[in-house]
């Protein structure tokens, strides 16, 4: 089941100047005030209209991890090991940005001059890093310095009771649209770090929700060829009642500890973490019932927003990367391999790697998005760009359904990407992929009433619900994934 187009809804692209929602105290989410410029408005009007529609923004930089190809073994570790110190200089100038609101608010210069500049000199020494290790393997990447330069983009309105930048000075556009500007240079920076301010409240923008019951049915399934494998097979893995979560990624940022910068549920493999190896995996014990199922399954954990700290607020991952507010545990987690309307799948290869989604997309745009939101009962309706708000008596639903097309080759790629992909519309794999069982994750939640939670995310993304994603690693045993295969193909359904 899916919705009726693969590619997302296009996002909110224009951009703003000085204004953030930025780490605050705990790690909260603040929104500046912005006065945007109009023209030749005068700057009573500019300040009317900021008034009436304060804006938060973010840090938008180009993904650099999009354009690698193909990483030879000998450069992974260093290459990896620097595509995570982009990450952190993205936060750390975030931080900076909030504790100089201020300054941000009031000249429209300061935010250019004092982080995006900065920011992207350091980008730059990092990425001639990536290109160096490259060129030594004997690769020759090519346009790799055009992707340190940054900007920003709009964020939403803030909600209710988030903390309010100080000063009124004109706001002006601090880059182009998509994070590939450098802005205008303008005066000189202001004073650092305001203090004695109540922490802002967390979370996304109120615009993030929507409810349930306004969008109209949008799912539809291809239809089934004669030959099509129609059968299911389920693993159960419990809930995560074992507590494991980390900030790790072992996928995208392996050997780098909080390489994701936010939280993620567990269940399946208890050793998962950013040192974990094939052998270790191998060797892990797991929260499956079936003890030949060894796989990794993880994705942001979802908080409560209205529940106080989490024993994480002062923690990388948690209140230090802006991610605060108690961990909402699933009430129900399913975990089910299907079939394809195409034909009969073929065995995953033990180890194959797979992302679904981009924990980036609000600043990365929606190519790689593949968020699912919906509620108990109204699962015929699925948002991309939005959470939802259900009705009494109904939770809410995440569904990660995984890319089912494989290479036929490869357990991973140099972006995660490319030895996987998805089935075309008609639930066909293009380009000799070849399909395999297809992962559909579905994760059941009770959360607080109203716009009170929000997914775990990189400082920059706002918890934007269009960031969800999920990460899996196939550790079946052979027997088992044989088995797996065999009921999908038999057109049975198995646990």
């Amino acid at each position: 089941m899916k919705p009726k187009t693969h590619k997302r809804s296009p996002l909110m692209n224009r951009t703003v100047a000085a204004a953030a929602a930025l780490l605050l105290g705990g790690g909260g989410l603040a929104a500046v005030n912005v006065y945007a410029s109009a023209g030749t408005s005068s700057d009573d009007d500019n300040r009317r209209e900021g008034a009436a529609a304060q804006r938060a923004s973010t840090i938008a930089c180009p993904e650099v991890v999009d354009r690698l190809q193909r990483v030879p073994k000998r450069s992974r570790q260093e290459v990896d090991r620097n595509l995570a110190a982009l990450d952190s200089q993205i936060g750390e100038a975030y931080e900076r940005l909030v504790r100089n609101r201020a300054a941000a608010a009031q000249d429209r210069g300061w935010t250019q001059n004092s982080v995006l500049g900065p920011l992207s000199e350091k980008r730059r020494a990092t990425i001639e890093r990536i290109r160096t290790a490259l060129e030594r393997a004997g690769q020759n990447p090519v346009g790799l310095e055009k992707l340190a330069r940054c900007g920003m983009k709009d964020g939403g309105t803030p909600r209710p009771g988030d903390g309010e930048g100080d000063g009124g000075g004109d706001g002006q556009d601090g880059g182009q649209d998509g994070g590939q500007g450098e802005g205008e240079n303008g005066g000189q920076g202001g004073g650092e770090g305001e203090g004695g301010e109540e922490p802002p409240a967390t979370g996304p923008s109120p615009e993030d929700f929507v409810n349930i019951e306004s969008v109209e049915p949008n799912v539809e399934d291809p239809e089934a060829q004669g030959n099509a494998s129609t059968g299911t097979f389920t693993t159960s893995c419990g809930v995560n009642e074992n507590g494991k979560f980390n900030s790790d990624n072992v996928i995208a940022a392996p050997g780098v500890a909080n390489g994701a910068h936010h939280m993620h549920d567990y269940v399946g493999n208890q050793d998962t973490n950013a040192f974990s190896s094939d052998e270790s995996l191998a060797a892990g014990e797991t929260s499956c019932e079936n003890q030949e199922d060894q796989s990794t399954y993880y994705w942001p954990v979802l908080r409560d927003l209205t529940a106080g700290d989490e024993a994480d607020v002062n923690e990388p991952g948690g209140g230090q990367d802006g991610n605060v507010g108690k961990i909402i545990q699933p009430a129900e987690v399913t975990l089910e391999f299907q079939g394809s309307p195409q034909g009969e799948v073929v065995e995953m290869p033990r180890f194959l790697r797979i992302i679904t989604g981009d924990a980036k997309s609000f600043t990365n745009g929606d190519a790689n998005a593949n968020a699912s939101w919906s509620c108990t009962g109204f699962e015929d309706r699925q948002l991309a760009d939005k959470y939802p708000l259900c009705p009494s008596g109904s939770q809410v639903v995440r569904t990660f359904t995984f890319q089912s097309c494989w290479d036929g080759q490869n357990t991973d790629s140099a972006n995660h990407r490319t030895h996987m992909d998805f089935e075309n519309e008609q639930g066909g794999c293009d380009n000799g992929f070849v399909a395999v069982p297809k992962l559909v994750q579905r994760i059941v939640y009770d959360v607080p009433e109203g716009p009170n939670f929000a997914v775990d995310s990189f400082p920059e993304q706002l918890h934007k619900p269009i960031t969800d994603h999920g990460d899996f690693i196939n550790v079946m045993s052979e027997g088992l994934m044989a088995e797996a295969v065999n009921c999908i193909n038999s057109g049975e359904d198995c646990n």
